[in-house]
């Protein structure tokens, strides 16, 4: 039962969302650490920064590594910080797109809803080929000793398939076991990460921390041809940003579970800030201990996207640390993608109680038993195994899930940059001040360096799916949408239209 403070917040949640014209359909069940955690677990130093981790290292050795790490954790920190002060704002599950609308527009906030929804089902696709790629890597080569070298597409694809089925059936049977398995998932990344930084640590021949900022072109052949050769260290650094970007992303799930968060105003900027600065801290570390570890940089950059797997194959650990370790690792990654399922359900679900999605009233649908928007997960678990047919490739998948969520990310800030202490009057309690502005130009800046980056080789498959995106959306949108999109219910009046809709959809539900 909850205590009379307890309740006095939940109804202050629901007030919240009232006023913004949605109604309590979703559990709040999420405390916290629970926020943190779902953001914490799709960020997943234990995913990218290991399936990632030779976009940094196979360009210009440690410094690109290292220093891109740096670079990139502090750029994330900066769009962190917009997005948390928007956020304490407007607390709902649509999150950016919801943001981008009323700061915006409209036809803004719909470009963004797009933009976000396929970043995340690039999340939940990339993760989840690289929950295959080390289950055959470490658990079924390093444990059983299984050879998979003739394993090919249609292998990776039942596999996929299998994987975000079970991540959809954990999250349709409700929030409270998904956020246990989230909470879980926090603390393991955490356990695992740290042992693993140890394991390393020990196992090197000899500690030399010049590694760490020696630049060394392993672009190329040198590099396992993970990018194309180039003679440029600058255009080199900026590839190598795609490590951390694409590690450090996915922390708008602390917005899109808003209204299952207790204190959303409070709690969902802290749990996306700590998410990005612990992610930061532990994922410099393991990367470094990883440069530590290896017998020779020159020959280990050599292995391209094998090499995290050879390093973890040569520990010289006990058997049953290294077999736990490698269990550990594929646990999180599984984890990872279960968060991103949830996370992008959630957006979905927004995105299509706003009329936003063909189809918009089933997928916006809530289970009045399990209290979860079942029609969206399901489309998100089918979307992300599409996502793997279309483009197998994890370098791809990776590429633009950094640069579609980047994209999303600065759209809402763009708006409210524009927008505030003009139309954006209303602030929630968490508030930049004299930096909100300054930080929101930093992330205007990078989103376009990212979408750079994004687009360039070995990337540069991602150039024609961005343009054709772009075209594809303005045909759409001034072709339909724009004559019958709604939006989400901005102003009073909009607002108070839907005050009987609110009062029948919480009764709907039990929530009155």
């Amino acid at each position: 039962m909850s205590s009379p403070s307890d309740r006095d917040i939940l109804a202050a949640d629901a007030e919240s969302l009232h006023k913004m014209g949605y109604a309590q359909e979703l559990s709040r069940r999420m405390g916290g650490f629970s926020n943190f955690a779902v953001s914490f677990s799709i960020i997943c130093i234990l995913a990218g920064g290991i399936t990632s981790f030779q976009v940094g290292f196979s360009t210009g050795g440690g410094f690109t590594t290292i220093i891109g790490w740096i670079v990139g954790c502090i750029f994330a920190l900066i769009v962190g910080l917009s997005m948390a002060q928007i956020a304490s704002a407007y607390p709902t599950a649509g999150g950016l797109y919801h943001w981008s609308s009323i700061l915006g527009g409209r036809g803004w906030g719909w470009a963004t809803a797009w933009f976000n929804m396929l970043g995340l089902i690039f999340v939940i696709a990339s993760v989840n080929v690289g929950v295959y790629n080390l289950f055959i890597g470490l658990i079924l080569g390093n444990i059983f000793g299984i050879d998979t070298s003739h394993w090919g597409f249609a292998q990776q694809t039942i596999a996929v398939v299998i994987i975000t089925l079970s991540q959809g059936l954990f999250n349709h049977f409700g929030i409270k076991t998904t956020t246990k398995l989230i909470d879980f998932s926090g603390y393991l990344i955490l356990v695992v990460a740290i042992l693993l930084t140890l394991a390393m640590l020990f196992g090197a021949s000899h500690i030399d921390l010049s590694r760490l900022v020696s630049f060394h072109n392993n672009s190329g052949a040198p590099g396992g041809n993970i990018v194309p050769h180039s003679a440029n260290p600058f255009y080199l650094f900026l590839l190598a940003l795609l490590y951390p970007l694409y590690t450090v992303t996915g922390f708008d799930a602390s917005a899109h579970t808003s209204e299952e968060t207790i204190d959303a105003r409070h709690n969902v900027p802290k749990g996306m800030l700590n998410a990005i600065i612990w992610s930061a801290v532990f994922g410099l570390v393991m990367a470094a201990a990883f440069i530590l570890a290896m017998p020779d940089p020159v020959k280990s950059a050599a292995d391209g996207g094998a090499v995290i797997l050879n390093l973890l194959a040569a520990l010289p650990v006990n058997p049953v640390l290294k077999d736990i370790l490698y269990i550990g690792i594929v646990v999180a990654n599984y984890l990872c993608a279960l968060a991103g399922v949830t996370s992008t359900s959630r957006m979905v679900y927004a995105f299509s109680r706003d009329g936003g999605l063909p189809g918009h009233k089933f997928w916006r649908q809530v289970s009045h038993k399990h209290r979860t928007p079942v029609p969206a997960i399901w489309l998100t678990a089918v979307l992300s195994i599409a996502a793997t047919l279309y483009s197998p490739a994890f370098a791809a998948l990776a590429a633009g899930c950094a640069m579609f969520l980047y994209i999303s990310y600065t759209m809402p800030i763009a708006a409210g940059l524009f927008a505030e202490g003009k139309t954006w009057t209303e602030f929630g309690p968490f508030r930049l001040g004299v930096f909100s502005k300054p930080l929101a130009v930093i992330g205007l800046i990078g989103g376009l360096v990212i979408i750079y980056i994004g687009t360039r080789p070995p990337n540069d498959i991602l150039d024609s799916y961005f343009i054709g995106l772009l075209v594809l959306l303005a045909i759409v949108w001034f072709g339909v949408a724009r004559k019958h999109f709604p939006g989400p219910p901005i102003g009073a009046a909009a607002v108070a239209a839907r005050a009987q809709e609110i009062a029948a959809e919480e009764k709907a539900v039990g929530e009155v």
